[in-house]
């Protein structure tokens, strides 16, 4: 059994990205840059106005009061195409081109207007709201890096840079495989004795679709080995990567990891509480991934295992997924066992709460859990205020 840092190390060696890709702007929200963006084009192209007002010589203004011809108007996309002279201005606007000639903006609060005529009394200030050409940035800039997330700040920069397309890591294909004869579809358990709705699968399924994952195939199983095997080769063959959850123990009739011939196993278990089952492993030349089959073991050992792996195969920095910050605690934590430990927890204002039940297979609690707080082996008891490392859950 190895330490959670371990695991994660483990994780980030066994994952590289799965591909590349090309795809439209327009669709690119969510996916991880493959390729730097370099800007096709200056911003601003040319000088521009930072402010609206009036375009003017700066020795115009040596002299105050000032009386200048008003001699044209420049908007944004359509300048005033003429240089200013001397004793002139232009009426200009926000991101107009300045024009030739003029150096200053005067904003038009200060400018007062007599028919073709700005009349100027107060002296100019040190700005001159001019946006120099490539101020912002200049053609073959980088922009943005490979192995960043596409967000809406990110997606502004690229339409920026006048790119229409950009190279992308392709989404990983995600297969899961839900195992337990006690399973039955949700919507169908009441008045089944002993039939539990299948729940983590969903829950899995949206954490991969999280993290820039794309899944190829949800399967639910019964302990059934022959079926189970064929479910494994055809899970093999459609994805990049095969999640199982549950038949991780050492039952009679725990079969996920005999499911898939020749499984080379990376790591069998991790000292944590809850998920010490999880496990990580090759076959067939695609990744597997072992979960706990109860819900909330299930869902933080993805969180703080999986997640990560998926990050890698997406192209992004494995610790992006497990940004840790420190918290003050709301309520008290009893002292910690022998396994490093993940409690769940709610955040409270800036504050983590302790939530009451920490059972592996509660489902309520985990509805209302938003952190998970990182517990080493052995750690005493905590109170109200003490300072604990925590995880968005």
């Amino acid at each position: 059994m190895i330490s959670f840092d371990e695991a994660v190390m483990l994780v980030a060696d066994a994952a590289s990205p799965v591909g590349r890709e090309q795809v439209p702007l327009a669709a690119a929200h969510g996916r991880v840059l493959a390729e730097a963006v370099r800007a096709r084009v200056d911003a601003p192209p040319g000088d521009v106005s930072a402010m609206d007002g009036y375009a003017v010589r700066d020795g115009d203004l040596a002299a105050l009061p000032a009386r200048l011809r008003l001699i044209g108007e420049s908007l944004a996309g359509r300048g005033f195409g003429h240089p200013v002279g001397a004793g002139e201005c232009v009426r200009i606007f926000t991101g107009a081109p300045v024009p030739a000639g003029a150096d200053r903006i005067v904003i038009q609060e200060v400018v007062t207007r007599q028919g073709e005529t700005a009349c100027f009394t107060e002296t100019p200030g040190v700005a001159r709201h001019i946006r120099g050409r490539g101020s912002d940035f200049a053609v073959g800039d980088i922009l943005l890096e490979p192995g960043r997330l596409l967000d809406a700040r990110a997606l502004v920069a690229a339409a920026g840079a006048d790119l229409d397309q950009l190279e992308v890591f392709r989404r990983p294909r995600v297969a899961i495989l839900a195992t337990g004869d006690e399973l039955v579809p949700p919507g169908t358990a009441a008045g089944q004795a002993e039939a539990l709705p299948e729940s983590v699968s969903f829950g899995i399924a949206a954490l991969t679709a999280d993290w820039g994952g794309a899944v190829a195939l949800r399967r639910r199983l019964r302990d059934d080995l022959e079926d189970m095997r064929k479910a494994a080769a055809e899970a093999l063959a459609s994805a990049d990567l095969v999640v199982v959850t549950g038949g991780a123990s050492v039952g009679e009739r725990d079969f996920a990891k005999a499911m898939f011939e020749k499984l080379d196993l990376v790591f069998a278990k991790v000292a944590i509480k809850p998920g010490k089952p999880v496990w990580l492993g090759r076959a067939a030349g695609r990744l597997v991934m072992g979960l706990p089959g109860n819900p909330t073991s299930a869902m933080v050992t993805a969180r703080v295992l999986l997640a990560p792996l998926l990050a890698r195969m997406t192209g992004r920095n494995p610790a992006e997924a497990l940004r840790w910050r420190s918290m003050p605690l709301a309520g008290q934590l009893g002292p910690c066992g022998g396994r490093e430990t993940f409690v769940r927890a709610a955040s409270d204002r800036d504050l983590a709460q302790p939530l009451s039940n920490q059972d592996s297979s509660a489902q309520k609690t985990l509805a209302h859990a938003d952190l998970l707080l990182r517990r080493p082996a052995g750690a005493p008891a905590a109170v109200a205020g003490e300072i604990v490392e925590a995880l968005d859950f």
